[in-house]
Parts: structure tokens; sequence; C-alpha cells
């Protein structure tokens, strides 16, 4: 006899299942910041000076002269002749318009500590640190690196430099040491600002050790603050050049720092991206683009008003953190969350109990993450009021459909849209998504190009696929977020980013961000991942995200990570590596089940030679899939470099269950 009080549930999960496009609720609708559908035809008209909304967002000290300038492309200039400061766009003008008391940032501790800064105190501190980094000797255009994980002092150290027109060069905390010398010394950064230590699932990590081993590969001196996150957990001494953080604050408290009035196109911040070869490259992006794209993306796609707490969970030692956890919600005069632990210390449910604590109301995190909550199980959410939200988002990589259905049920209620973002460092904000007030949502697909970009899928000669065929991604025009350069070296920016499909003779340039995507008849695309996340099977391309995609809609399968390993007759083959959501056994039939989803979803040609069940994929301290690893098993090879990883001793784990099986 079967269960009446299940019906509902099963009859739901069926729905969901065969669903393939999504309405915003009128009652979001309602009260979003973007509502007319005519803005993608009013940007394509009026462009380049559509983007003055996005700098009608900001207060200047100079008025801009010029939207754009591209006389000199692909080195385009933005709003040219304008003069501003980023951290007066942040706090002061906030404080002046009556938001003195409104938190700027609610902080939350991984042992359960909080913090909460209003935009007065915020801007209190930041003057203070301001004074005394000037005191210290930084001056305007000095490179400042910053070394820390998610604690306060991190955006206030970020918006202090701003202040006194000093670029920052944030470091990633889970970083080496190696890595942190190495962008010092490609910065030439003579000021560094980072902490003993930090808590990680309970563990007090000492970061000074870390931080002191990276500055003995300096080739230059540098001057250091140290903020003391630990307190008598880890007793740390300061040695020659380094300055207590708290010290130097009491001692300009109530310092008052005029912010630098800074050029439109002076630089903000550097920001190093590790790339697959060679040398990290220093993004560099500007004041006055930077600041203006993300405020307007984060009125638009993630709706944010000045009323709500917004939690984005990434790390500020990413872009995303940089525009979408600092600049972007503090231009707008939001309250942004900040947390500084893991989703599942001290148990599975810590997020949801942040959301019900917080009562946030849009809440942006990485398909990893959701993956991990389904594997979880969906009995965290529901222990937790999530009611308080309206907007769920995503961003890092692509989300397979089923992972987004399970976000849009277990996490929204079935009443939040969500924005699948697709963007990079380079790009400074979002570019493919859809705006939550008026496009319907297809889970899988990220969306059309944002209002005022020209995006497209191309094929290898720079021509317009079809709909329904796989191509390359391009952006077309140039837009207000975008990197200006690579820091010291103009020649790799330009044969990096701007060679492929260029036609020097007519002088257009084209964006060509190495990710392939296809496009629908509607013209959403759907990101495939890095062109070289390509498995070439006998001759045939197969983009990683699509053969993931096929394994994860197997009932039963919480994650999956697909690579190429050497085969004697096809050259290279899929090797499939899988995570069972909990209470799934790794049989013979659900090898089965997963290989015959992948045929009848793909093809044939797509069938996995193997499939290696797994409690656990090789991951970055960041989160993403180390598939490098993953191909040296498949291959038999040796296996490379696993220090960057979060968890190294699971890939010895999959080495071994290869052998066994």
């Amino acid at each position: 006899m079967t269960d009446q009080s299940e019906e509902p549930e099963v009859e739901l999960e069926a729905r969901l299942a065969e669903q393939e496009t999504f309405e915003p609720p009128e009652s979001f609708v309602e009260q979003a910041n973007v509502t007319d559908e005519g803005i993608y035809e009013e940007f394509e008209e009026a462009w380049p000076e559509c983007w003055e909304a996005a700098a009608d967002l900001l207060e200047w000290d100079e008025p801009y002269e010029n939207v754009l300038e591209d006389e000199d492309a692909p080195f385009y200039r933005w709003f040219t002749g304008g003069k501003l400061n980023a951290s007066y766009n942040c706090l002061d003008r906030h404080v002046e318009n009556g938001a003195k008391n409104r938190a700027a940032i609610q902080w939350e501790g991984e042992l359960g500590e909080t913090r909460t800064y209003t935009y007065g105190e915020l801007l209190n501190e930041v003057e203070a640190f301001a004074a005394g980094l000037r005191e210290l000797g930084v001056e305007e255009d000095d490179v400042v690196t910053m070394y820390m994980p998610m604690i306060p002092e991190l955006p206030i150290a970020m918006l202090a430099c701003a202040r006194i027109g000093a670029p920052h060069s944030v470091v990633f905390a889970g970083f080496s040491a190696e890595a942190l010398a190495t962008r010092m010394n490609a910065s030439d950064s003579e000021y560094l600002i980072t902490c003993d230590g930090y808590y990680r699932r309970g563990d007090a990590l000492n970061h000074k050790e870390k931080s002191d081993k990276g500055l003995r590969q300096v080739d230059h001196d540098v001057t250091t603050v140290v903020v003391d996150r630990l307190g008598d957990e880890l007793k740390h001494f300061l040695g020659k050049h380094a300055h207590d953080y708290d010290e130097l604050v009491a001692e300009h408290e109530g310092a008052s720092v005029e912010p630098v009035s800074r050029d439109a196109e002076d630089m903000l911040f550097l920001m190093y991206t590790s790339g697959t070869t060679g040398q990290p490259k220093g993004v560099k992006h500007t004041t006055a683009g930077y600041l203006a794209y993300t405020a307007w993306t984060g009125q638009a796609v993630l709706d944010i008003k000045p009323e709500d707490t917004y939690w984005c969970s990434a790390d500020i030692g990413w872009i995303t953190g940089h525009s979408y956890i600092v600049y972007g919600p503090l231009a707008l005069g939001t309250t942004t969350l900040m947390y500084e632990g893991t989703p599942d210390y001290p148990e599975k449910d810590r997020f949801w109990e942040l959301v019900e604590k917080y009562r946030v109301d849009t809440f942006y995190t990485a398909p990893t993450a959701i993956r991990a909550f389904m594997k979880w199980g969906a009995e965290y959410p529901e222990a937790h009021d999530l009611s308080s939200l309206r907007l769920l988002g995503t961003v890092g990589e692509p989300i397979n459909p089923r992972a987004w259905k399970w976000y849009y049920k277990h996490i929204g209620g079935e009443e939040c849209p969500i924005v699948d973002t697709w963007w990079q460092t380079e790009t400074g904000g979002h570019m493919i998504t859809t705006l939550p007030g008026i496009g319907e949502m297809k889970p899988g697909s990220a969306g059309p190009g944002l209002p005022g970009l020209d995006v497209r899928v191309v094929d290898g000669t720079g021509e317009e696929v079809d709909a329904g065929h796989a191509g390359y991604l391009t952006v077309n025009n140039p837009w207000p977020g975008m990197l200006r350069t690579l820091y010291q070296n103009d020649e790799r920016f330009v044969s990096e980013y701007w060679q492929e499909y260029s036609d020097p003779d007519a002088d257009e340039w084209v964006y060509f961000p190495e990710d392939g995507a296809k496009i629908d008849e509607d013209g959403y695309i759907t990101v495939l991942g890095r062109v070289d996340d390509v498995i070439n099977v006998s001759g045939h391309r197969l983009g990683t995200m699509e053969l993931e995609s096929a394994i994860v809609a197997t009932a039963g399968v919480a994650e999956a990570a697909v690579v190429g390993g050497d085969h004697e007759l096809k050259g290279e083959a899929v090797y499939a590596y899988v995570i069972l959501e909990d209470g799934q056994e790794p049989t013979d039939a659900m090898r089965e089940r997963i290989v015959d989803n992948v045929v009848e979803g793909i093809g044939p040609i797509a069938k996995p030679e193997d499939v290696i069940f797994t409690p656990e994929l090789p991951k970055t301290r960041s989160g993403k899939i180390m598939r490098r690893l993953l191909e040296d098993i498949a291959s038999g090879n040796e296996l490379g470099n696993t220090s960057t990883l979060r968890n190294p001793d699971v890939v010895e784990d999959i080495q071994q269950q290869v052998q066994d099986d």
C-alpha cells in the first residue's frame, strides 16, 4: 500500500524533472529593480551611452567627458575625464545620506563569534587604518598586498587603500608562501597586510608562519601589518618591519582622511590569476568602470536593495568576493554578510543556520557547494526557516539542471528566481545570466548576454553557429567592468584575450574568454567549460560539462568529474569519477545506469571507458576540481603536484580504487 503522504512529494519531483523553463514569481517581479523587457533593445540602440546608467549609480568628484574612448582598441578607456573615489562611494556618501547606523558588514566567525560594522563605524575604522598606512609610508599608486582569510579587516584594508589611492593586490589565504612571494615580486609590492592565523574546522591555523616564509622569498624589503585574529590561541612575534593592526588603528582613532580623487582610469586593484602555464597574470581593474559595473550588475542581476541582508559565500581572495562581497554591495549601501568558515562545520546545516539567523534576502554561492548540499540531503535546509530568501544565485562554474532544480526546490521553496551567472576575473562582473525580474530561467543554461553586451557563440572562423550547435564564446564589444591590461605586460594582454577572431585591418577586436558554449533559439547560452576542457574521442570533441550533466542526471549521483585518459584505440577515452548520494551503493547496476544515461543523452561515442566511484574528488581550496590529477590517474601517469589541494589524501585513495578495479 502506498503512503499517501509521499504522493505530493513524488509528484513534485516528477514535475520538476520534466520542467524545462521557469518563470519568476509575480511577487518577485513586482519588487524587482529591473522589470522592463525593453532594456535589451534600449541598451543596444543607445550603446555605449547606455552605460551612463551604471555611472549614475556613483557620485563623481568631477564629471566624465566621454563614456567610451576606443581609439586605441583593445586598450579601451571608460568614463574618461571623470574623477571619483571608490571608498567614498562605498562609505561616506551613505553616511552623509542618513545610513550611518545601517549595518554595512555583518561578520560571523567559524566558532560563532560575531561583529557588526555600521556604515558609520566602518568609515571610522577605514579612515583610522588609512591614516596608519600613510604613516607607514604608503603613497598614492603604491601596490599593497593583502594575504588574509575572511575577516573584516580584509575589506577594511581594501577600502583604506582605495581611500588613499593605493591599489591593492589580494592573495587568497589558502595559497602557498611561494604564491605570495611570486605575486609580491611581480607587482613590486613593498607592503603586506596579513594575520597571525585563522580557524578552519575548529583548528587554529598559523598563517603568519606561512606569510613569513613567503616574505623570505621576496626580493625587496617589505613593511608588514599583522592582524591578531587568534589572540591567546596563537602567540606570535612581529619582528622587524612589522606592526600590529590594532595598535596602528588605535593610534589613529578619530583621524579624518580625505578620499583621494582618482582618475576614472586609475588602477583600483590587481588580481593575479594562476593561468594554466607560465607566470600568474596580474589583471588590472580601474576605478570608475569596475565600480560602476559591479554596482549596476549588483542592482540589476542580484536585485540588491539597501534594506537587504545579502550573502555571497565566496572568499574575498577571488574576484567574486571583490565584486559581490565588497565593492558592489557596499556601493549600493546594503548589508553584506561575511562568514569565515566552511559550510559543514560544526554541522552540515551551518549555512542554513546563518540564513535563518540573519534573515538573508539574497544567497549567492557555487555549484560545487550546491552539489555538496545535495549529497548531504534535504533534511539540513528543511530544519531551518529559509523564508526570508528572495533570490538565489550561482557562480564559478556551470550548474547542471539537476542541481539547479534541487537548489530551486529545497533552498528557494520554488519561490526564488535563480541567476546562473557566467563571468571571469577579467570581466570584473556578470556577463551572461538572466535578469531575474524579466527573463524565464532554463536550468543548465546561464541565459543571454546582459543588456549592452554583444555575446556570441562562433565557429573556428568567427562565424556565428546555428541554434543547438556548440562553438566558442566571444564578446564583440567592450564593457565598463573589463580588465584594462595585464600588469606591466600589454603584449600578453593582447595575445591572450584579443587576437582570436580579430581583423586588424578593420580595427575590430573581439574578446575571447577561451570557453566553449552552445546557444539555443532564444539566445540562451549554455557554457560548456574551458575550451581545453574537451575530450577528443576518435576525433569527436566532447565537452566535460555535457558529460558530467548526463552523469549527474542519474538518480542517486551527487557529483561527477569527467576527464580524458589515454586509450590504445580511441586515442583518448572518457573516464568518469562519481560521488554517490548518501545511502547509495557503488554497484555494477549503478555503473550501468550511469553509462546508459550518457549514451542516451549524448550518444554511443561518449560512453565512459570506466566509472570510478569515490567518496571525494580532489579539489583546490577554492572548491574547483583538479581534473589534471584525475587525468594522470586515468592514464597511469606519475601524479603532479598536490600541494594546492584541500584534500590531498583523496588522490591516493582514488588511485588505489582504480588499481583494485
